[in-house]
């Protein structure tokens, strides 16, 4: 299985690409619609689905673009089910734009999903927005985080339905329970693991 990170969108937000023979998973597409797709071209893919693990506007921008070019199906956790619609929910309002996409097709509950070649499983991990997921790998050990654990940092809760004390929760009772080899991919920034933020982060530590 192999991991492309593109970083999209005003904020530069990463975006995944995971994919293992010709299929592809597409998780959180901010913006640069034609950066997705000329990856995927160049490689051969066969995109099976847009994940995300949230619906603020730096992390969907592309995901209308996305989906109608190759008719893909969208997954999103049902929390958050009417945020692509919603400039105001997506937060987008805040920035000038008023970004729409359509609803998501598939609503995300936590537990085992398959799609395509794909096996994870969705943790709910709210704090940030309150739909936040992670998605687990674990025979391939690695977990994206979205913008619930970064590397020295955690998301930002000063959003409408941020939330510090339930982001804390989910990072020592879901993430930090996985085990310290796994590699964290985060929403922004590079790619850290969860025994190194378990020591270190100044946010959210387990000392001993």
């Amino acid at each position: 299985m192999e991991i492309m990170k593109m970083q999209l969108g005003p904020l530069g937000t990463n975006c995944y690409i995971i994919y293992v023979d010709n299929q592809a998973l597409i998780v959180d597409p901010g913006g640069d619609a034609e950066k997705v797709i000329a990856f995927v071209e160049q490689h051969d893919l066969i995109p099976q689905a847009i994940i995300l693990t949230h619906a603020h506007f730096d992390h969907i921008g592309a995901v209308q673009e996305i989906r109608e070019h190759y008719k893909l199906e969208v997954y999103l956790h049902e929390q958050e089910k009417h945020w692509l619609e919603d400039p105001v929910l997506n937060r987008s309002i805040l920035m000038g734009t008023e970004l729409k996409a359509n609803a998501p097709d598939q609503l995300l509950v936590p537990g085992e999903v398959n799609i395509g070649s794909f096996h994870f499983k969705v943790l709910h991990t709210p704090g940030h927005s309150p739909g936040s997921t992670s998605f687990v790998f674990f025979k391939e050990k690695f977990v994206i985080a979205g913008d619930v654990l970064f590397r020295s940092g955690v998301g930002r809760t000063d959003l409408p339905q941020g939330d510090f004390k339930q982001l804390e929760n989910s990072i020592r009772n879901h993430l930090y329970q996985l085990p310290d080899e796994f590699v964290v991919y985060p929403g922004h920034g590079p790619k850290t693991t969860i025994g190194e933020e378990k020591r270190t982060n100044p946010f959210v530590s387990i000392t001993g």
